[in-house]
């Protein structure tokens, strides 16, 4: 049997916990469905599901094969999407939230290109530095920095990594002296994002070496711009993602301290909403922004 339309089949019968209700929405008589999932339990020589007189479950096996098969055939069926006209051709509103640095550093500099292209797609921004429930939001399309997603019906697709670095402006480190050790910003002024993962702790590495170090701010802002405008007068020093002030950074705003070491990377991810077939605005958008960061070379850059 075709391998891919029984792996659909079985992804769409964990989704609706149901072979009948699964052989429906692929247009295939019950019978046929249950040839196919029948088919791939052979094939793989374990049980996928385990069936009961009210539903269908996935055993242990088959829930570790759902996790590593529905965002393959979700991509699958997006590519047979492309090729259609229906696709190349979007229509709606496009509901988007990201955080506020990244709407206006990344999002905001794509709008113009992608609206003259897709003009039948109106796009609604959210710039919101918490996470949304994407669902009950109504939210097409999240970038987020987080890995995991609690919510099984949502997807999370990799666009780049970046650092998380020290920055200040040259004024302060005349001032202050640039800090050699990490254990040196015990003395200095420390501009913090309070959004971020246990952001009075920073966990520095240098090859093997490893080093902890508690900071006492002198300012906390739940806004990562607030934050970098706070450097940009000399206030102290910064800890934000290479993204968020890498144009500083090359124009000499900002200078990096303790280069040298590193603190855990940051992964920026597409979120959105699993489904059988994504809609195309959202894909060609997710597609016009990956187009972006590839041509800029912004994860190079950001890693570097």
């Amino acid at each position: 049997m075709d391998r891919f339309a029984s792996v659909g089949l079985f992804v769409q019968v964990a989704e609706t916990g149901s072979l009948t209700r699964a052989a429906e929405a692929l247009g295939m008589s019950t019978s046929a469905a249950s040839r196919h999932l029948f088919a791939l339990e052979e094939h793989l020589g374990v049980r996928l599901v385990q069936r009961t007189t009210r539903r269908l479950q996935l055993t242990d096996a088959g829930t570790e094969f759902y996790r590593r098969t529905r965002s393959l055939v979700s991509e699958l069926r997006e590519a047979e999407d492309a090729v259609t006209e229906s696709a190349a051709n979007p229509t709606g509103v496009l509901r988007v939230t990201a955080s506020l640095s990244f709407c206006l550093l990344h999002i905001a500099p794509l709008l113009p290109e992608f609206t003259q292209r897709y003009p039948a797609v109106s796009v609604e921004l959210v710039a919101a530095n918490r996470y949304y429930d994407i669902i009950d939001n109504n939210i097409d399309l999240a970038i987020r920095t987080r890995q995991f997603e609690a919510d099984s019906n949502i997807t999370i697709r990799r666009l780049a990594a970046t650092r998380r670095i020290l920055a200040a402006a040259p004024a302060y480190l005349e001032r202050h002296g640039m800090p050699r050790t990490p254990g040196d910003l015990a003395a200095h002024r420390m501009l913090i994002y309070t959004h971020a993962v246990d952001p009075h702790r920073l966990d520095f590495r240098q090859g093997e070496a490893r080093e902890e170090v508690v900071v006492k701010p002198l300012l906390e802002a739940n806004d990562g711009q607030i934050v970098v405008q706070a450097a940009l007068s000399g206030m102290g020093i910064l800890v934000q993602p290479r993204y968020i002030v890498q144009e500083h950074l090359a124009a000499g705003r900002l200078v990096p301290v303790l280069d040298d070491w590193d603190l855990p990377r940051l992964t920026i991810n597409f979120a959105f909403q699993s489904r059988r077939h994504l809609p195309a605005k959202v894909r060609l958008f997710m597609q016009a922004m990956i187009d972006r960061f590839e041509q800029q070379g912004y994860e190079k850059l950001w890693t570097a």
